[in-house]
């Protein structure tokens, strides 16, 4: 996070754990790991592959988080994300803070809680941040951009200890400000599918003006046709 501003850009790398090498992140890590520090993000955040298998002896300095639940797209309940790693793990590496995706929604959200606050607790304990990534997804929902369900996701994270909340882009200003507004944490939104890039850097913006602390986006990062460009868009947006 931008000590000045409060605001951030992360790019998730977690994909291959739940869809497999995709574009953009396939054996090479390390090369899109540079390309994004160049572009000036402020993170990646990935499973343990990431500082196994990307580790870079050169370039600028980015931020490590470690991502600690998952599943996969063959499971039989994809929804639900167990944990795959632990904080203490995370201190060990000198990751600059953990995150977990949590599903509320779905027929295992109380398992899911249980770990968001088992987490929170050891975060606290290391003084570890911790970014919450809140979908509402699942039997008892029926559109996981519903400004009502998307605050109700968020807030559940600020209220179990969450220092950064991703979640949903709710499709306007004014619903997401509802969003940021309700919620105590900083809220940074999710990118999805990719998408056109002017899109994107529109809605980058529109977060940003009513509040919103930045983003997360990946494939619409490592999927585009210039990485580093991209970024820095980003940046010229959330930092500027």
């Amino acid at each position: 996070m931008n000590r000045e501003n409060g605001r951030s850009i992360i790019v998730p790398m977690d994909h291959g754990l739940t869809v497999g090498p995709i574009k953009g992140i396939e054996k090479s890590l390390g090369d899109m790991v540079n390309k994004i520090a160049l572009g000036g993000a402020n993170a990646v955040l990935g499973h343990i592959g990431i500082p196994l298998y990307a580790h870079r002896g050169y370039g600028p300095d980015i931020g490590l988080i470690l991502h600690l639940s998952g599943s996969t797209s063959i499971s039989p309940d994809s929804n639900y994300k167990v944990l795959v790693n632990t904080v203490l793990e995370a201190v060990k590496l000198g990751a600059d803070g953990v995150s977990l995706h949590i599903n509320i929604g779905t027929k295992s959200d109380p398992e899911m809680l249980e770990i968001l606050g088992d987490v929170s607790r050891e975060c606290r304990e290391y003084g570890m941040p911790l970014i919450a990534m809140m979908y509402p997804r699942g039997e008892n929902i029926e559109d996981e951009y519903d400004v009502e369900v998307v605050k109700i996701a968020a807030r559940v994270a600020a209220e179990l200890g969450a220092d950064i909340v991703k979640t949903n882009w709710t499709g306007d200003p004014d619903s997401f400000k509802e969003v940021v507004d309700g919620c105590m944490a900083p809220v940074i939104i999710a990118g999805g599918e990719k998408s056109g890039i002017e899109g994107v850097l529109e809605v980058t913006k529109n977060s940003i003006d009513v509040g919103g602390a930045g983003v997360a986006y990946g494939r619409n990062v490592f999927q585009s046709e210039d990485p580093i460009k991209f970024v820095k868009a980003l940046y010229l947006i959330v930092h500027k």
